[in-house]
């Protein structure tokens, strides 16, 4: 290939060769029930037939949260991997610390990371991570950095992660004082979405990532913010049928959305799936995560719906319904952390905007619904609007405080 050099008046200007180049990427997402079940074929199927004729080498990390709510996972684990001949788990099933605090900082990252140094893991090993949103952005992460790259396949245990964080390519940790300061987009080798792990959670992680779905339909898609509004007392009183078909439809819009959108991994300004999280990010900060991220979301979503209002770009009933909605399912509006006074005894929620300006690239753009169902994006936000927001979710909370007897 001859390399024709460019004109250019600038006697510095060098030569240029412009690279350019795509990859496609595929991976599964398995909807299933009781996947180490020893008769099951799913798992094994998809580490598929054994390269170069020896077994596929695994290792796995589990959740401490589900390890305490099923204290039998681990042995029915080992048993299945025991049955295969084509695959071999290097080391027993390793317990890590879940929730947050799994990606606050590189201490689970760096320990990850040393565990498959050991085990001498190659690219062509299989990591599987079983557990909730936060320990498989850390341990996707570590894998990702790992070789430049160790397959990973994820086993979401919570709502959230089997309809949002589980499903797509993102990895992370928090680090700088900011959520998700640091990561990689690496897509998984595969995800199974097993329900049964959803019967183990409390009511706290149940009702968490059922935010995820009124985000996305809220934005995306009337019909499905509709099914929520007419499903949301059944989803807070644990309908499992009802939850099964959210995490299917919320998992499958995400999956559209990175699939379709065009920004797969991000390099532009604008990210509708980030709708209520410029908020949330700075809420689950401030609250030192004892605020869940769904939860933290929920009160992201009803604060950008107030906005939406007073910029005219959703009624007045329309944001009535969101809130409502949310509501009945069992989703939070409101907490004091929304009140906490920053710097210049103004509302430190407000420095989440700055913070969210720099994670997308510099500029800011912020997703709001365009109607129930469409969307917009602004690249400003009135400080005092969003002021006079949590103002009205406050006194909103007291409303509901006082009407449930809390």
């Amino acid at each position: 290939m001859t390399m024709k050099p460019r004109k250019s008046n600038d006697a510095k200007d060098a030569d240029c060769y412009v690279q350019s180049f795509a990859v496609p990427f595929r991976y599964p997402v398995h909807f299933t029930r009781n996947v180490f079940r020893p008769v099951s074929p799913l798992l094994a199927s998809v580490f598929g037939a054994s390269e170069h004729g020896r077994p596929h080498r695994v290792v796995v990390f589990v959740d401490d949260g589900v390890v305490r709510t099923d204290p039998r996972l681990l042995a029915r684990i080992t048993a299945y991997f025991a049955r295969r001949p084509d695959v071999t788990l290097l080391a027993p099933p390793e317990v890590i610390a879940g929730g947050e605090q799994a990606k606050d900082g590189w201490h689970g990252v760096q320990h990850v990371m040393t565990q498959l140094g050991n085990l001498h893991l190659c690219r062509h090993s299989y990591v599987v991570a079983i557990g909730g949103g936060s320990l498989l952005d850390m341990v996707g992460f570590a894998a990702s950095l790992v070789h430049r790259g160790v397959r990973l396949i994820r086993l979401p245990t919570t709502v959230l992660a089997q309809n949002d964080a589980g499903v797509g390519i993102k990895n992370g940790m928090n680090e700088h004082g900011m959520k998700n300061f640091v990561g990689t987009f690496a897509p998984p080798y595969a995800v199974i979405n097993d329900f049964d792990f959803l019967n183990t959670l409390d009511d706290v992680h149940w009702r968490g990532g059922i935010s995820e779905a009124f985000k996305v339909a809220i934005i995306k898609d009337a019909a499905f913010f509709a099914w929520l509004e007419r499903h949301a007392t059944q989803l807070r009183r644990r309908d499992v049928a009802a939850m099964e078909q959210l995490v299917r439809r919320c998992a499958t819009m995400h999956l559209q959305h990175i699939g379709t959108g065009g920004d797969p991994f991000e390099q532009g300004a604008a990210r509708p799936l980030d709708f209520g999280h410029w908020a949330a990010h700075k809420l689950e900060v401030l609250s030192g995560f004892t605020i869940g991220h769904g939860q933290a979301v929920s009160m992201g979503i009803a604060l950008d719906s107030y906005y939406a209002t007073t910029a005219g770009l959703i009624s007045i009933a329309e944001r009535d319904r969101i809130v409502s909605a949310m509501q009945r399912a069992g989703l939070p509006v409101f907490s004091p952390w929304l009140v906490t006074a920053g710097t210049k005894r103004r509302l430190a929620i407000l420095d989440g905007l700055a913070e969210f300006r720099e994670h997308l690239g510099g500029h800011l753009t912020i997703t709001l619904p365009k109607g129930i169902g469409n969307r917009v994006e602004v690249h400003a936000m009135d400080k005092h609007i969003i002021a006079r927001g949590v103002q009205w979710l406050q006194r909103l909370g007291k409303v509901v405080s006082t009407c449930t007897g809390a």
